[in-house]
């Protein structure tokens, strides 16, 4: 605490992230980065950018990249994209400040912003950094989300789809319905797809971007790409909410991303077959997992992810995350009263997650 901080810094309760282990080595399923390693070919990219040119700055437009975005998901699109529906930063965590800062109004005579009361716990901090009012919506008590609950005038909506930290999927459909009850009411429609990639059933609202002028997607390369490294993320959205993002931007930083991450970023965005049979390899380990947890009598939230929100009947969370950490093994729990009773486990190899099967069989026995 400092005598010389503003108020607004006194007020703020930063986002705290997972655990990233220094000295003990662990089993890292806490903070949801892609067990299998970048594409080579990402690699190589990186390691030939990193020459003389890093005297210079990088492009401020990152037209190169976002070219590539455009083009990658115009094959999924109902009508073609193009680079200036394409914005791209340090992170999806650093495009979501600035889509709070762009789209929803500050002060308390704005109408609130609505977001699950179980969601990622980045929302509120945003909303409280940017002084906007918001409204947490419950969830019901299967952690699914109804749209009918949104469904009245407010300052915008924020739906991680699949959601974090329970992993649930909303249909496309609903999803659908949900972006066109916001343009009912003049609003925007921000869908997180952070985790899109390891649905089962894909249902990126991306394809509808040309059709809905109020709906804008987040995307990141950190779980998708395994690049949570490299800090790149990307929004697709109309133009003209695109230009609302570059305007914030350009207040604070017009260079958010350096050489490096724009060379690798591109060469992972046009290399997607790569990591489309590592996300399949996810996918099939944590239907695995779900399977092998049940059997132990652990209950599970049905995930679109690559984690697993599950819990012990017989075992507060709190005790079982400790000792899954005494035993090497990280995962994520919260002490927030709904799910005070889970662990957020992510997806590790299948050898990891063998090892976190052993353990919880172990633990369960005691």
């Amino acid at each position: 605490m400092s005598k010389y901080w503003n108020q607004r810094t006194w007020a703020l309760s930063p986002y705290i992230p997972g655990e990233q282990p220094r000295e003990r080595k662990f089993i890292k399923l806490n903070t949801n980065e892609n067990p299998y390693p970048p594409s080579p070919e990402v690699i190589v990219a990186i390691q030939n950018a990193a020459n003389e040119d890093l005297r210079l700055y990088p492009d401020p437009e990152c037209l190169e990249l976002r070219t590539a975005i455009a083009r990658r998901y115009a094959r999924y699109a109902r009508y073609a994209l193009t680079p200036e529906q394409v914005f791209v930063g340090n992170g999806s965590d650093e495009i979501l400040a600035f889509m709070f800062a762009a789209f929803f109004e500050s002060g308390a005579a704005a109408l609130p912003v609505l977001f699950p009361d179980i969601t990622y716990s980045f929302y509120p901090v945003y909303a409280r950094l940017w002084d906007t009012p918001f409204e947490l919506v419950p969830l019901r008590d299967d952690f699914s989300l109804n749209i009918a609950d949104y469904d009245r005038p407010n300052g915008g909506v924020v739906i991680a789809n699949p959601n974090a930290p329970t992993g649930r999927a909303l249909r496309l459909e609903d999803a659908r319905l949900l972006v066109e009850q916001q343009a009912s009411y003049g609003r925007i429609a921000l869908f997180d797809e952070a985790y899109m990639a390891f649905a089962s059933e894909p249902g990126s609202l991306v394809a509808y971007i040309n059709e809905y002028p109020n709906l804008l997607t987040v995307h990141t390369l950190s779980k998708a790409a395994s690049l949570a490294g490299l800090r790149v993320g990307y929004a697709i959205a109309n133009a003209e909410l695109i230009e609302g993002l570059r305007r914030v931007r350009d207040s604070f930083n017009s260079y958010t991303l350096d050489r490096l991450a724009l060379a690798g970023a591109t060469v992972a965005i046009c290399h997607s077959a790569y990591y489309d049979d590592c996300n399949r390899r996810v996918i099939a380990t944590r239907e695995r997992v779900s399977t092998q947890l049940t059997a132990l009598g652990f209950e599970l939230v049905p995930s679109s992810a690559n984690f697993i929100f599950t819990r012990h009947p017989a075992i507060k969370g709190s005790a079982l995350f400790m000792a899954l950490c005494k035993r090497g093994i990280l995962t994520r729990h919260w002490d927030a009263p709904r799910i005070a009773g889970y662990l957020r486990v992510s997806i590790g190899t299948d050898a990891d997650m063998d090892t976190f099967l052993a353990a919880c069989a172990d633990i369960t026995q005691i």
